[in-house]
């Protein structure tokens, strides 16, 4: 669903008015503040997402530093946008349902499975939690780099490559997230994922579910939470 009306538009004026954030964002006060608080009371706190930390990190994170310059007059509107090479950046709302789904704590160690635009990356370690991310569009993965060094999330673990096959060196992770579709999880992703821990995927062909596969002691149990789509998860065998 695309939003519009004045909400667009103050955007936009902001935007014109500012550049590039060159501060962390924890300490800017940009113009694009209040666009951020109304994203997150219309679009995320209004459809459910309840998690304090999650919601701070929405208001804090610059989107729109995370999307190309064409497309930053719609940076906090209620849809993804493109980002190049035939990728997209989620909808706000869908990025905080999946960090909110993860139970991503402070300190956690966080796999990330498809970068993009590097956004999901730097709310996730907005949250607190030591992210690695995998991209395997060379592109992508430099410009994502380049986004969270800028915006002030230069300690988040950057890889480029398939992310089929996770991030075995520095597994088990607490919990992994993965922001493209397959048929069924990587075998990889799950191996790697700890004991009381959390996958998060979009699972299905055209059409998918997110689903949260929860590791115990005793195996995986599958929860089917929300209906979505998203772009194909690329690479693997």
């Amino acid at each position: 669903m695309r939003v519009r009306g004045g909400h667009a538009a103050l955007l936009l004026a902001a935007l014109l008015a500012c550049g590039p954030t060159e501060r962390s964002p924890v300490t800017s006060t940009d113009a694009t503040a209040a666009a951020r608080e109304a994203m997150v009371a219309e679009q995320i706190e209004r459809r459910g997402v309840r998690d304090p930390e999650v919601l701070r990190a929405m208001r804090v994170v610059p989107r729109h530093e995370f999307v190309p310059v064409s497309e930053r007059a719609e940076a906090y509107d209620d849809h993804p946008l493109p980002i190049g090479h035939g990728q997209t950046i989620s909808q706000p709302y869908i990025v905080a349902f999946m960090t909110e789904a993860a139970a991503v704590r402070p300190g956690a160690r966080v796999l990330e499975i498809g970068t993009g635009s590097g956004y999901q990356a730097a709310v996730l370690a907005e949250v607190g939690a030591e992210v690695y991310t995998i991209e395997i569009v060379p592109e992508l993965a430099a410009a994502a780099r380049a986004a969270l060094t800028r915006t002030g999330y230069e300690r988040v673990h950057t890889r480029t490559g398939d992310g089929h096959k996770g991030w075995p060196e520095a597994a088990p992770f607490e919990a992994i997230i993965v922001t493209a579709a397959a048929p069924r999880v990587p075998p990889a992703l799950l191996e790697q994922l700890a004991v009381g821990g959390r996958l998060v995927m979009p699972v299905g062909s055209v059409w998918q579910e997110i689903e949260i596969h929860h590791r115990t002691q005793d195996g995986i149990s599958v929860e089917r939470v929300l209906p979505v789509r998203f772009v194909p998860l690329v690479g693997g065998p």
